[in-house]
C-alpha cells in the first residue's frame, strides 16, 4: 500500500513539474541606454502553447483587471529610467514605474504608466496611472510563440519600446529629456 501511495506521489509531482515547465514565463528584461541615461524593463515573458492570448475569450481576458493586462506574466511589469522621458506627450520622471497595456480593442493598444511599484501583476490601480499613451500596432509576419519587450535607441535622445506577442506588435517612441 505505502508502494503504491509514493508511486502516485511520484507520477503527480511528475505531471505538476511537467505542467509547471510547459507554462514557465521565464524572467526577462531589456534596457538601452540614450545620452549617457539607462533605461530598463524587467518582466516575464509567457508564451502562446497554442492558446488563443488577446480578444473574446482570449488567455488575457480572464485576467481579473480585463481589459487591463499586466505586459507580461506573474509579477508586475517594472520600469526603472535614469532621464524623465517624454513618452508621445506624457511626462514620465526618472524613477521607477510599472508598465500595463489596455487590449480593450486587440488591433489598438494604451501603454499605462503605473506609479504604483508595491504591487503583483494582478493589483493595478486605475488611480496610480501616470498617464497613458495610445501605441503604434502592426501584424507580425508569423505569430510570435514567446512575449518579448524590446527597448532601442532612435538615434540622438529618441528611442522606441516595442511589445510583440501572438498576432500583435505594439510600439511606442519616447524621448529622453
Amino acid at each position: 500500500m505505502t508502494k503504491s501511495v509514493l508511486i502516485c506521489a511520484a507520477l503527480a509531482m511528475t505531471t505538476s513539474l511537467s505542467f509547471a515547465q510547459k507554462f514557465h514565463s521565464p524572467a526577462a528584461d531589456t534596457s538601452v541606454t540614450i545620452a549617457g541615461k539607462n533605461i530598463t524593463i524587467k518582466y516575464s515573458a509567457p508564451s502562446v502553447h497554442g492558446r488563443q492570448i488577446f480578444g473574446a475569450g482570449g488567455l488575457v481576458s480572464h485576467d481579473p483587471h480585463y481589459p487591463v493586462w499586466r505586459a507580461g506574466a506573474n509579477s508586475a511589469t517594472a520600469l526603472h529610467t535614469d532621464a524623465a522621458l517624454d513618452i508621445q506627450g506624457l511626462h514620465v520622471p526618472a524613477g521607477d514605474y510599472t508598465l500595463f497595456v489596455n487590449v480593450a480593442d486587440p488591433d489598438h493598444w494604451e501603454l499605462i504608466v503605473s506609479k504604483d511599484t508595491k504591487e503583483w501583476g494582478l493589483a493595478y490601480k486605475d488611480n496610480m496611472d501616470l498617464g497613458r499613451v495610445k501605441m503604434e500596432m502592426s501584424k507580425p509576419p508569423a505569430p510570435i510563440e514567446t512575449y518579448k519587450m524590446t527597448l532601442s535607441s532612435g538615434g540622438g535622445n529618441s528611442g522606441k519600446l516595442q511589445l510583440e506577442w501572438e498576432n500583435h506588435i505594439a510600439s511606442v517612441s519616447f524621448h529622453v529629456k
